[in-house]
């Protein structure tokens, strides 16, 4: 039986204090092998997100406003990684997976205002790629230090009221029959159906958010992406198109997995794909996009590999 609050007097507080999460799998051989690679995908994330943060910070070359977009987006995938894989690790090894009505509301808000500040930085980042192949000469004149700190800021304060936003508009919901989660971590649209009370609010909260935040940041990507095609389409030989293509191709391929798959969720009717399909495309979105952007930007960056080069030279004389 799940614990309830009294609720003498006023339906102002919420009843249910704890939320069950069903989890990938309710097969607990299958938990049992889920859990080491899990565990491997969050390591390899920690790993190697925050070695490209050190990386850019140790080598002067990296100084610039494209890896200081990137070593601030390795930081948001490792806070958007931490948000929910532990917790998943942990439910593996447990029967009945149940999380606190307070700790679901801060995983769901520290998972939002890192999915929401992910959105306006990879805009920021097409809005940096357009103005170094559009405008090359006016690039350093554009993107001063100044005006990159400005943008990080406004990435990370438009998640923060975002996520708030959502967060205090969907837990002060009245909840007081189901507290089934049908997946791995704490996700606004299945709160929200389990609530008693008129959900209304909550949901035009949520699109608005998703609309000012989301949208908007989506549509200045798309917008900065058409400018950068119109320019390279300008430039008369095939070798300076592609030099010029190459280098927004990794972000290019960060925004298409990174749109691709949280649309798929969150804007297709619910009755085109099942629970399992959710979970499948969750997994990828929560846990797989924060280890694939540092490897995307690795393996296509050739000033990355000379940095991390020149690192493990520096490392192999230190030890010799």
């Amino acid at each position: 039986m799940v614990p309830i609050r009294s609720m003498e007097g006023e339906r102002n507080h919420t009843s249910v204090v704890m939320f069950v999460l069903l989890g990938l799998s309710d097969e607990k051989e299958l938990q049992l092998i889920l859990f080491p690679i899990f565990l491997g995908i969050y390591l390899v994330t920690l790993i190697w997100n925050l070695g490209l943060i050190i990386l850019i910070r140790m080598d002067s070359h990296l100084h610039t406003p494209m890896y200081f977009f990137l070593s601030f987006l390795s930081f948001l995938d490792i806070c958007y990684s931490s948000s929910t894989s532990p917790r998943m690790l942990s439910d593996f090894l447990r029967d009945v997976k149940m999380i606190s009505f307070t700790a679901c509301a801060t995983q769901y808000f520290v998972g939002c205002w890192m999915g929401l500040a992910e959105c306006c930085l990879l805009a920021a980042m097409a809005y940096d790629r357009y103005v170094a192949i559009g405008r090359p000469l006016q690039y350093s004149v554009v993107m001063t230090p100044s005006l990159c700190q400005k943008m990080v800021a406004g990435a990370y304060g438009s998640g923060f009221l975002g996520s708030l936003f959502l967060t205090v508009a969907c837990f002060h919901l009245y909840y007081c029959g189901s507290n089934i989660i049908p997946n791995f971590f704490c996700d606004i649209t299945q709160i929200i159906s389990l609530s008693c009370s008129d959900p209304s609010i909550s949901q035009m909260v949520l699109f608005l958010v998703c609309t000012f935040v989301g949208f908007n940041s989506f549509l200045v990507t798309i917008l900065s992406y058409g400018f950068i095609a119109a320019s390279i389409l300008k430039i008369s030989s095939v070798k300076g198109s592609a030099k010029a293509f190459n280098t927004c191709a990794s972000h290019l391929a960060v925004v298409t997995i990174f749109y691709g798959t949280s649309l798929s969720v969150y804007l297709l009717p619910s009755s085109n794909h099942s629970n399992k399909q959710d979970k499948v495309l969750s997994v990828f979105y929560v846990i797989f996009i924060p280890m694939l952007n540092p490897l995307i930007y690795s393996l296509r960056n050739k000033e990355i590999k000379k940095a991390l080069k020149k690192v493990i030279k520096r490392l192999t004389h230190f030890t010799q």
